[in-house]
């Protein structure tokens, strides 16, 4: 779904209050290539916001927009109302934490924390109350004397966290902060992010590809590809309703039906999709109520996951879908010897959500696509 292009000028009415940050038909060019193309964004004050998309899609560009770090080729880039396109990154009020964490491996945890006040020229027992306060908010408090060196990941993450809200910038940018945490921890880092950010209320800008972060942490998201953003909205919006086919498949895992297929299921060839967790699998002779939609098919393939099962069914009237089935009282021998077997999916009408499919299709998208 691409945006309009937009004509800056410098008529143009002002961000409205309560927008930290507004993107205006922002294009930025790297030579022959278009990074971000022409987008128009607006993030509210006080909100946890996440830039979502595949690597090469224009959400690092687009924050580095914002930090100064890069100049649009077109457009304006607005922070508190105030048009800043022009100004140096030390000269916006932004702080940016990267996925490396760019620490002073020299200086204790204290000193790192600090480090910007000090430039700042903040008073010593300012930096001091204020340098305590922050690290007790990332619970650090008692590791102030610490090297990065001497720190696990996750904590040196938390101090590069602490060092850009010191500074209580008005916005603060993230760039795949968690990256480089293994998978218990990352995900044990979301939810204190976000903890984090409700109680300093400050305004969030989070650059992610990983669709489970996005959408457990942020008030609202843009998905970007290809240099544009395709939907925006809450998590629960973008995922239950999908504006396009390429959202539909990248945020979670998604089955898209269209032409003879969505036809002969749904009684109409618009292209559909239908989350996996709305499925039902049940015997082939199973009855089917007025309000459902109904498939026979074989089951391909099983994938046992421990909470939820995952079954892709070869359907026969073309095409496949994925279904996900938690495993109440199901043990993994027994999913298992679901494969090969002739089924019947079923699921509620209302659960079929239009998309805005890219280009042409055969009825159906590749199951493992959106499995991202």
């Amino acid at each position: 779904m691409g945006q309009p292009q937009a004509h800056v000028d410098e008529a143009r009415a002002e961000p409205s209050a309560g927008v930290a940050v507004r993107l205006d038909g922002v294009l930025k060019r790297f030579g022959e290539v278009t990074a971000v193309d022409r987008v128009d964004l607006e993030v509210l004050e006080g909100e946890f916001f996440s830039m979502l998309g595949p690597s090469g899609s224009g959400k690092t560009t687009c924050l580095r927009l914002i930090a100064g770090f890069e100049a649009p080729t077109e457009g304006r880039v607005f922070l508190d109302g105030q048009d800043v396109s022009g100004l140096a990154p030390f000269r916006r009020d932004v702080n940016t934490v990267f996925q490396d964490y760019a620490l002073f491996p020299h200086m204790t945890v204290e000193q790192n924390v600090e480090y910007g006040l000090k430039v700042k020229k903040v008073a010593t027992a300012e930096r001091h109350r204020r340098v305590a306060e922050v690290l007790g908010m990332v619970r650090l408090g008692d590791l102030g004397d610490r090297r990065p060196a001497e720190l696990s990941g996750g904590q040196r993450q938390r101090v590069a966290l602490a060092r850009a809200l010191v500074n209580r910038p008005k916005v603060l940018l993230l760039d795949e902060p968690l990256g480089a945490l293994d998978l218990k921890l990352r995900q044990a880092m979301q939810i204190e992010l976000k903890q984090i950010q409700q109680v300093v209320g400050l305004t969030f800008i989070y650059v992610t590809h990983d669709q489970e972060e996005a959408l457990t942490m942020s008030d609202r998201l843009a998905v970007f590809n290809h240099g544009k953003v395709e939907q925006v909205g809450t998590p629960a919006e973008v995922y239950e309703r999908p504006a396009t086919e390429f959202v539909a498949g990248f945020v979670g895992t998604s089955n898209i039906l269209s032409g003879e297929t969505a036809e002969k299921i749904a009684g109409s060839p618009e292209p559909f999709t239908v989350r996996p967790e709305k499925i039902h699998l049940v015997a082939v002779d199973s009855p089917v109520r007025e309000d459902e939609c109904s498939a026979i098919g074989h089951v391909r393939q099983v994938v046992y996951i421990g909470a939820l099962t995952k079954y892709i069914v070869s359907l026969d009237d073309g095409g496949e879908l994925v279904v996900f089935q938690q495993n109440l009282t199901t043990s993994s021998m027994e999913a298992l010897q679901v494969q090969g077997r002739a089924v019947r999916l079923t699921w509620n009408r209302r659960n079929n959500r239009p998309v805005v499919q890219a280009g042409g299709s055969d009825g159906s998208q590749d199951p493992e696509e959106g499995d991202a």
